[in-house]
């Protein structure tokens, strides 16, 4: 019987599935160099050992406390300096009202010695104007004027605002719906032109050197700001000036702005209007002067200049 021959084959373990990866496995068990774990375990020791997020923590809850304490701090000074402040306004605001108390019993003053003004120069025309006295004063504004006329009321559109951006834009009036100063000179203008005696806006007599300016968004008269509705009278013959002053270049004018931005207007017959006297006279009267021989030729020329007084 033949004996079986040993078996001279060597049994080897199984292989690893993932022995041909040795390279990626040594790396991902060992992502952090051994040189640099060494370096942050030597620098722990060196701080202490404190974790890094511990150290964090103390970091943060310092911040908190030193924010607390500018805040404390800081709230109390405001709490000791309260009564300064206090203190403080309360003066300023008795100062403020002092002033303008004291502005306002000026301002009586002016408007008393204004009238004062006015009263003696009305009795000067009236005693040194001769027989035309009474007509220089009613020209001058000088006196009071009462009779028939018309009456109109301009006023700014119902949306009128001060926000701009309209084709009537400018430096003082921003707003489409706004009525201007150059819109009341030429009211005016057309008035005296349709035959007015006598004018006055919002009970401000008008004369020969009265002047319609803007301030901002207020319309002055002879320095005085006037506020809508603008009520504008004028002395004269009521039907015959109305119809005169709708027909005019400015009549027109005054449609076109009220078809185009609005701006509310509304013209009426009065049997008998009242004009007040002018707040401030200025009389004005010229005088030629004497001719004066000419220099060098021996012609005289003659002097056309006027002396004002």
């Amino acid at each position: 019987m033949s004996q079986q021959s040993p078996d001279r084959s060597t049994a080897s373990p199984h292989a690893r599935p993932d022995a041909s990866m040795s390279l990626l496995n040594n790396v991902m068990n060992h992502s952090l160099d051994e040189g640099y774990a060494e370096a942050s375990a030597r620098r722990d020791a060196e701080e202490g050992g404190l974790p890094r997020t511990l150290k964090a923590k103390l970091g943060l809850a310092a911040g908190l406390v030193l924010a607390a304490l500018v805040v404390t701090v800081g709230a109390a000074q405001a709490r000791i300096s309260a009564p300064v402040v206090a203190k403080e306004r309360e003066e300023l605001i008795d100062r403020i009202n002092a002033e303008t108390s004291a502005a306002d019993t000026l301002e009586r003053t002016v408007e008393k010695l204004r009238g004062e003004v006015g009263d003696r120069q009305r009795a000067a025309l009236r005693s040194q104007g001769g027989d035309q006295g009474s007509l220089v004063g009613l020209l001058a504004g000088a006196t009071p004027v009462a009779g028939p006329g018309m009456k109109l009321v301009v006023d700014d559109a119902k949306d009128a605002s001060a926000s701009g951006g309209g084709p009537r834009e400018s430096s003082g009036f921003s707003d489409t719906g706004r009525v201007r100063d150059r819109d009341m000179q030429r009211i005016v203008n057309g008035l005296w032109e349709s035959g007015a005696e006598a004018i006055a806006i919002n009970d401000q007599r008008l004369t020969s050197l009265s002047a319609i300016r803007a301030a901002g968004d207020a319309i002055l008269v002879d320095n005085r700001p006037l506020v809508p509705p603008y009520t504008v009278l004028a002395v004269g013959d009521g039907k015959k000036l109305s119809r005169a002053f709708q027909a005019s270049v400015d009549g027109l004018y005054l449609r076109s702005l009220r078809e185009d931005f609005d701006i509310r207007t509304k013209i009426s017959d009065e049997g008998e209007v009242r004009l007040p006297a002018a707040p401030s006279l200025i009389v004005r009267t010229a005088e030629p002067k004497a001719a004066a021989p000419a220099q060098g030729s021996g012609r005289r020329a003659a002097d056309t200049e006027k002396g004002t007084s």
